[in-house]
């Protein structure tokens, strides 16, 4: 070979190197099932609202869990109509980006449009003037899902208030089905024929809806929370009996505490709040189909909780399911099993774990005096054998002081085991903030 025959092979060799490199960086990766961009955080694209370069923590300021497929969903999906989720933000930041999950979906889910916009007052589905944004996806404005996985937007420049709501928009144009959903939202969302993922009238959007439907989550680039706090529950975290449209689940009562004493100078850490809760979760069991729906605690922890932006603790309630919805009595030692390893999952991330004890449900149907003996087992050994690096007594704070085994009568929705708004609140209030100190900070 001559020298000058070398220089060329050694020049295709460099030629091809960068090639595959650039395809590298530049390729759909998967993470947990995720489709996202290379560059999601921070890439300009050709629209002016896209995200430039910025300062701040990505952090979460709403999630939920996909849950299952939708009933009636099954063959055709929303095929031909936009879905307007109306979300609640626990923080506010300057630019944002969207998970949409077809964990459910049994076909590949192409999306050909998606929008963001704050919400133009309460429950409505008209946005603010000037907020509307076109989201993309690796810098296009279509994506398509496989089924099973998920997909994360492009940032996007869009000024994010905390408390606010907030509405994002999907339409897809052909049949896909099952469609991914959140069933008990508390929240009415909306739904309208044909394209009108940028209308901002709202007038278009004539369908209401209980469900979220594709989204799973909001996440902020903030200057005014360094970290995520992820609320891993079932229904009584879902807050599935608290009033629609009201915000008054629990973890979003206790997200508007924890910033009202950072803003009163109380040495606390400034975090966000996302709600995990699934309505009848258990640690231990799946739901049926396949995939499950509603995945046990176990196998949805990594998925819903540890992979959540900036994530720094994790709180847990759940056991009451397994208790419930065991066909036999359920052992005591399986459930904090269960959760030990939960906490021991949470911990090899470096991550603080707060845990509740499991509130009492006399009167409910499914109530024996044998499942109320498991129920206390598993409550002294959460308060007394470190099972958590943190406990909130919410068994104590809402149970009947003259019976034990039932929820205080202001604290009841009336099903005798779903807290009451005010019941609620009760939770909020009783979590000591100062637990989350030195969230975050543990040795891997």
């Amino acid at each position: 070979m001559t020298r000058r025959q070398g220089y060329a092979v050694l020049s295709a060799l460099i030629a091809l190197v960068v090639a595959v490199s650039a395809a590298i960086y530049l390729t759909v990766a998967t993470d947990h099932g995720t489709v996202r961009s290379a560059l999601t955080d921070d890439r300009p694209h050709h629209d002016s609202s896209a995200a430039p370069a910025s300062t701040g923590t990505w952090v979460g300021a709403w999630s939920a869990s996909p849950a299952g497929g939708e009933p009636g969903t099954e063959t055709t999906g929303l095929a031909g109509r936009s879905v307007r989720n109306l979300v609640h933000t626990s923080t506010g930041g300057t630019s944002a980006r969207i998970t949409l999950s077809n964990l459910y979906g049994q076909t590949p889910l192409p999306l050909t449009h998606a929008s963001i916009a704050l919400s133009a007052g309460d429950g409505t589905a008209a946005a603010a003037p000037g907020s509307m944004r076109r989201l993309t996806f690796n810098g296009a404005t279509s994506v398509v899902i496989p089924a099973g996985e998920q997909a994360v937007s492009d940032a996007v420049r869009l000024t994010v208030p905390h408390d606010s709501d907030v509405l994002i928009t999907t339409y897809s144009p052909t049949p896909s089905g099952p469609v991914t959903y959140h069933p008990h939202a508390q929240q009415i969302s909306y739904v309208a024929d044909g394209d009108a993922t940028e209308d901002a009238t709202g007038a278009p959007y004539t369908e209401q809806t209980p469900y979220w439907r594709y989204l799973t989550s909001l996440d902020v680039l903030s200057n005014e929370a360094d970290g995520t706090v992820v609320v891993f529950g079932d229904s009584i975290t879902d807050g599935i009996t608290s009033t629609t449209g009201a915000n008054h689940r629990w973890p979003d009562l206790l997200a508007d505490r924890l910033r009202s004493a950072v803003e009163s100078g109380h040495r606390l850490p400034r975090y966000s709040i996302v709600n995990e809760g699934i309505s009848g979760n258990q640690i231990l069991a799946d739901g049926l189909g396949r995939p499950a729906e509603n995945q046990s605690g176990l196998g949805r922890f990594d998925r819903d909780a540890l992979s959540h932006p900036g994530v720094k603790a994790v709180v847990i309630d759940l056991g009451v399911n397994d208790i419930l919805r065991n066909p036999q009595l359920a052992d005591p030692n399986s459930i904090i099993t269960g959760l030990r390893t939960l906490v021991r999952d949470a911990h090899a991330r470096g991550l603080k774990v707060i845990g509740a004890t499991l509130t009492p449900f006399q009167g409910h149907r499914g109530y024996t005096p044998a499942r109320e003996a498991v129920r206390r087992q598993v409550n002294a050994q959460i308060r007394s054998s470190g099972v958590y690096d943190a406990v909130v007594d919410f068994d104590k704070a809402l149970r009947d002081p003259y019976d034990p085994r039932r929820l205080r009568p202001d604290y009841d929705s009336g099903d005798h085991i779903h807290p009451s708004d005010r019941g609620y609140s009760r939770m909020a209030e009783v979590f000591d903030l100062s637990m989350l100190n030195g969230a975050g900070q543990a040795e891997l």
